[in-house]
């Protein structure tokens, strides 16, 4: 977690520096330009989203507004790009809800295990109209200084490994890749494996080397990031149905002028429902293009005991979030 009462002057100093930058540049110029940094490859869906939000806020803006994508990584990994959004150093930015919850911890459980009915579901709580997002955005805004633009479908994350799993009891000892943050670290446990955390720009070479047998993430990520390259066997557990979530600073957002605040909010929209409809469109397509490369993938016909995963995950989750998180998981189920 962060030491807010020692950050919280340096957030507020750093982007009032980039919210004034930019209303300089507004004055003078007629442009504001806005950092936009993530961990991605530029050809996974979560880059291309970015590309897509920079590409929609430059035409509803006229080109008043230019965002600037830094993929790769390039401005810091997973904590650092989150606390940067956090500062102001980065105006932009998308992570995993469990990770946003390093800012303010309850915002975690939106990545909660087998949490949600469908997709559809999914997408009607992570929306920023929705009771359950609005309570959890307002005090992100307050903990943190950060305001969730938009929600997309990341897909649902599998298990892979260098061999083939089918029940809980097949992991005793594996050593799994976990995202380096408590909800994720507790669902690998729950499907019954050690949970290793690593920073994502450090995973390709940990499963090369064998530092870890195996990860956890979307079908998507396992093809953008070659992992059919260091993973022999896919496993659809489909332990989180997931989004991604854009976050902006507060100061840069509250910079801005209501035009372009509405023009944000348009672009948002428009790369929300983009970005989801093509996740839900290549999901098949990128299991084909796994097994075309080489994976084998275990489904429920192939003996996955998904139940028993679910079960276990469940039991797992139960022990170390349902009393902190209760109250929430009944407003997610509540939510039609």
């Amino acid at each position: 977690m962060l030491d807010f009462i020692t950050k919280a002057p340096l957030r507020r100093t750093v982007s009032a520096v980039v919210v004034a930058a930019s209303m300089a540049g507004a004055a003078y110029a007629q442009d504001i330009t806005l950092r936009y940094g993530h961990m991605n490859a530029p050809n996974s869906i979560a880059g291309m989203q970015a590309d897509w939000l920079a590409e929609a806020i430059a035409e509803r803006t006229d080109g008043a507004i230019e965002v600037q994508v830094f993929p790769s990584s390039q401005l810091g990994k997973l904590q650092e790009l989150a606390e940067g959004v956090s500062t102001g150093t980065i105006a932009l930015s998308h992570n995993t809800a469990g990770a946003i919850g390093s800012l303010h911890p309850p915002f975690a459980a939106f990545d909660t295990p087998y949490l949600y009915r469908d997709v559809d579901h999914l997408m009607k709580v992570v929306d920023t109209d929705s009771p359950v997002m609005q309570q959890l955005n307002e005090e992100l805004i307050e903990a943190a200084g950060v305001r969730v633009l938009y929600a997309f479908y990341f897909g649902a994350r599998n298990l892979t490994a260098d061999r083939a799993i089918k029940t809980p009891a097949d992991l005793e000892g594996v050593k799994i890749r976990s995202i380096p943050f408590p909800i994720y670290t507790a669902a690998v446990e729950g499907l019954g494996a050690v949970p290793v955390p690593i920073d994502w720009s450090e995973v390709p070479t940990a499963l090369a080397t064998g530092v870890v047998s195996g990860q956890e993430n979307p079908v998507n990520v396992a093809v953008a990031h070659k992992l059919y390259e260091v993973q022999s066997h896919m496993m659809e557990t489909r332990h989180i149905v997931a989004a991604e979530v854009v976050l902006i600073n507060e100061d840069t957002w509250q910079g801005l002028s209501d035009e372009h605040k509405a023009a944000l909010q348009a672009a948002a929209e428009e790369v929300r429902q983009k970005a989801t409809e093509y996740v839900i469109a290549s999901e098949t397509e990128d299991k084909a293009k796994l097994e075309e490369l080489g994976m084998t993938i275990i489904g429920p016909e192939d003996g996955l005991d998904v139940e028993a995963f679910r079960a276990s995950v469940e039991e797992r989750i139960d022990a170390e979030f349902g009393d902190q998180y209760g109250d929430f998981y009944e407003q997610v189920e509540a939510v039609e």
